[in-house]
């Protein structure tokens, strides 16, 4: 089974940016999408963007527009860019591979946005 390691998080005042990373531990072309998710305190985790293996990427309404999802398949690695953050935005984020109906989550990282 893939293991995935976010890493990126931090505590960062509103409208600034944050870039978190996740490294697999194997081919991520092996997997049909590699996607990050967040959970808030008290709610239930969400998606927030996908990658597909064939480039094709879609977003959350609640981030589109200031996050930007991107893989190097070269390095096993795909990024979340997020811009013009908001304290709604904070949360643990979640790396995942997924694989038709499976899912393979990392262990996420801690974002904090701060007004």
């Amino acid at each position: 089974q893939v293991q995935l390691v976010e890493s990126g998080g931090g505590r960062v005042q509103a409208g600034g940016s944050l870039r978190l990373s996740c490294v697999a531990s194997e081919n991520i072309l092996n997997y049909d999408s590699m996607t990050w998710h967040r959970q808030a305190p008290g709610k239930q985790r969400e998606f927030v963007a996908s990658a597909r293996s064939g480039g094709t990427t879609s977003y959350a309404e609640s981030v589109k527009g200031r996050f930007a999802i991107s893989r190097d398949n070269a390095k096993n690695t795909v990024y979340l860019q997020m811009n013009s953050l908001k304290p709604e935005d904070t949360a643990v984020y979640y790396c995942a591979a997924i694989s038709g109906l499976s899912a393979t989550y990392g262990q996420g990282t801690q974002v904090t946005v701060s007004s």
